[in-house]
């Protein structure tokens, strides 16, 4: 199935963009995608911590995915 990724702040730079589609298996939960996605940007893993948001809600790494969700990348922030 495709989804939609928007990813902010370092994790748009370490993708490359701040939205792509990507394929997943059905069967795709959170914590599978962040698996499929520190296999295709390293980097990613580099983060401290990241959580994912899927239709605008946090999700836990046991949410299934489902065809069209919009997932987001959400770094964590610092400020000052």
């Amino acid at each position: 199935m495709i989804i939609t990724i928007k990813s902010f702040g370092i994790a748009a730079e370490i993708c490359g963009s701040r939205t792509l589609k990507m394929e997943v298996p059905n069967d795709c939960s959170v914590e599978h995608l962040k698996e499929l996605l520190a296999n295709r940007y390293p980097a990613l893993s580099e983060l401290l911590s990241y959580r994912i948001a899927v239709n605008h809600v946090y999700e836990l790494d046991a949410f299934l995915l489902k065809e069209l969700d919009e997932v987001a990348i959400i770094p964590p922030a610092s400020g000052g």
